[in-house]
């Protein structure tokens, strides 16, 4: 890679020298603690080709790690005083399917659960191909993991979808989003769109609309299309949707969006909900942030002190991206009152 660098003055792409899991492994054994939050690789590299997506040629071919160096890298973080652990991966839900012998994700799932001292599981990112009905019961058995799910979908049209080679139809998408839900009430559900795909036609566009509207997502990650080197996409489609239409449909789709998000926010006023407070917030001086276990973003007046605490909030206020709280602690309710919405 030096060489290369030197002598044709290209930048490589690769990011990892070695196609064994053991290249996941920090090479000095300690884990990397970041408050009472810790962020724990399980695999890396994804074996599907959806036509717009780069990552399998960076990242290559999926590999997982071992399951007892994950569950021994969890411990140790536990013992370090972390609460919260993210598991990550290209797909994690495909956790352990080329590696001859090691456990489906969703057992690692109960393993992680089983840990003592732990108190909540979170996971991304995940394909909907692998949404399998084991996981299913994982949300709706494991008392430690967060009732969210980050399920990119793309695009509600099923020509779009067979063009981006996603390799399932609107309505499969919508039959596991179904059973999750009829399975584990309350799992609050996040998305991926991205508008104007090459060739993307309005009615096209509109079903994407419709998928929103129905599906009602707490919130999405949406995005203009542009082609990428070394993708499928970008080297057999034009790149034929004018940059204002995507503009258009970027603001189309976000306007629905904050309309759903903003009723869904405002249903809450009132609950009382747990958050781990994560540090400072960024909207206002001198109150915290923390997510509640549905990964919803709370905002509420308080001390530093309680940087990685669990704490009990009341919900009185919201807009589109977050929520406004009231701290419960010890019986003392804090001084922060309902406010209008947010920028």
């Amino acid at each position: 890679m030096v060489e290369q660098v030197q002598t044709l003055r290209q930048r490589p792409v690769e990011t990892a020298f070695y196609r064994d899991p053991d290249y996941m492994e920090d090479p000095d054994g300690r884990p990397d603690v970041q408050g009472a939050r810790a962020f724990v690789t399980i695999m890396q590299g994804c074996n599907k080709v959806c036509s717009f997506c780069i990552v399998p040629h960076v990242r290559g071919r999926e590999v997982s790690r071992p399951s007892a160096k994950i569950i021994s890298e969890i411990e140790s973080l536990v013992s370090q005083g972390v609460k919260e652990v993210m598991l990550l991966g290209q797909n994690v839900n495909s956790y352990g399917k080329t590696a001859p012998g090691e456990i489906s994700f969703a057992e690692l799932l109960r393993r992680v659960d089983a840990i003592e001292g732990l108190e909540r599981i979170r996971f991304t990112t995940s394909h909907p191909q692998d949404l399998s009905p084991e996981l299913i019961e994982a949300f709706a058995t494991l008392a430690k993991l967060c009732e969210h799910l980050h399920l990119p979908v793309q695009s509600g049209s099923d020509s779009v979808l067979a063009r981006m080679r996603r390799g399932y139809t609107r309505r499969e998408y919508l039959d596991r989003i179904q059973r999750l839900c009829q399975r584990a009430a309350g799992v609050a559900l996040s998305t991926d769109i991205i508008v104007g795909f090459p060739g993307e036609t309005e009615d096209e566009f509109d079903c994407t609309l419709e998928l929103l509207k129905q599906v009602e997502y707490d919130e999405i990650y949406s995005f203009m299309y542009s082609p990428r080197p070394q993708t499928v996409s970008g080297k057999i489609f034009d790149d034929d949707i004018p940059n204002e239409i995507k503009k258009d449909r970027l603001k189309r789709v976000q306007s629905v969006q904050r309309e759903i998000s903003l009723r869904k926010n405002r249903q809450k006023i009132g609950n009382v909900e747990e958050i781990l407070v994560d540090g400072k917030s960024k909207l206002k001086h001198g109150q915290m942030m923390g997510r509640t276990r549905t990964n919803r973003i709370v905002n509420a007046t308080g001390a530093e002190t309680l940087i990685g605490k669990f704490v009990p909030v009341r919900i009185v206020g919201a807009t589109a991206n977050s929520l406004l709280g009231e701290l419960l602690l010890e019986g003392h309710v804090s001084s922060s009152q309902p406010q209008g919405e947010m920028a």
